[in-house]
């Protein structure tokens, strides 16, 4: 026992610090309306992300749908040998990061620049506008986005090829040309991302203490001037943020779109890992080595997000935790 400390006449005897268990337990009575409300959010993450983890063991098992998970004997890394040596999953491999480099080259940028441009807008109701008609096409079905592309590049009716026949030139069925995928792709991507996910660095902007904007027009400071030494520098942890988050999901391509746009013509540029693992898994019925080939994915996502949230915690102090 911890002998009393006397000050005076008064004896004081320190409490006993309670544990972590009775802490926990005493917020638990007196907050339990607030687990009440968490509670839902929790059963769906075990029931529909957690559990489902336990079949990625049959990425490493001969699995049999009438064997059952754990009926099916275990095989190793034999799958991910498998994968390494099929040249269509290379292939894909290949056409996943390219098209995911030149998005994160093209399209994470185009945001931020959005962003700035609303800011800069004197007229609200030009504002208003402008930013219902970029926001609108993230509203929309992927269905209804790629309908609107194939529509577009159509050789025959198509908008596109319509403007080159007034230059006289041959109408292109680009949809069939494995060289235009990829910037069809990208620019398709941006048209309907670029505009909603401004909306986190707008909110980032709204931040910035207009103090310091008055400031630099006290100094006479261009618009230039306070976007470069003002705007950019105060949404930069935001802007590192959300760039850590898009580099771990460099390989998360959109399936939906890849699928409803590519062909067979153009598997050679469009083919990525998430269509090869639908086509193995779905279609071919292999769904072992479509778990190694999503499970491979997982891993090298998590270990790219890891990277760089080093990295930029190392030289910029700013990172997801």
């Amino acid at each position: 026992m911890t002998d009393p400390v006397v000050s005076g006449h008064i004896s004081i005897v320190p409490r006993p610090r309670a544990s972590r268990r009775t802490r926990f337990s005493h917020h638990l009575r007196n907050e339990w309306q607030l687990y009440v409300m968490l509670a839902p959010t929790i059963i769906w993450l075990l029931v529909f992300l957690y559990t489902p983890m336990y079949g990625l063991q049959i990425a490493f098992k001969d699995y049999s749908i009438f064997r059952g998970v754990s009926g099916s004997p275990w095989i190793g890394f034999e799958h991910f040998e498998t994968l390494f040596n099929n040249d269509q999953f290379l292939r894909a491999l290949r056409n996943t990061v390219y098209i995911s480099f030149y998005s994160l080259l093209f399209g994470f940028p185009m945001p931020i620049l959005l962003a700035v441009m609303f800011n800069e807008v004197i007229s609200q109701k030009f504002k208003k506008a402008a930013q219902t008609i970029v926001y609108l096409p993230h509203f929309i079905s992927s269905v209804i986005i790629a309908g609107i592309v194939i529509t577009a590049f159509s050789p025959s009716a198509g908008i596109v090829n319509t403007v080159l026949g007034w230059f006289g030139m041959d109408a292109v069925y680009f949809l069939t040309k494995p060289e235009w995928f990829r910037p069809i792709f990208v620019g398709t991507t941006i048209w309907q991302e670029a505009g909603f996910q401004s909306i986190v660095y707008l909110a980032a902007i709204a931040g910035i203490s207009p103090t310091l904007y008055e400031s630099a027009v006290v100094d006479g400071a261009s618009r230039w001037q306070m976007i470069w030494k003002i705007t950019l520098p105060s949404i930069l942890p935001t802007i590192i943020i959300m760039l850590i988050i898009r580099i771990g999901n460099m390989l998360e391509v959109s399936f939906e779109m890849i699928f409803l746009l590519y062909q067979p013509a153009t598997y050679e540029t469009a083919d990525v890992v998430n269509t090869f693992i639908y086509r193995q898994g779905v279609q071919g019925g292999q769904y072992d080595l479509a778990a190694a080939a999503g499970l491979f994915n997982a891993v090298v996502a998590f270990v790219l997000v890891m990277t760089a949230n080093t990295i930029s915690k190392r030289y910029s102090r700013t990172s997801l935790w």
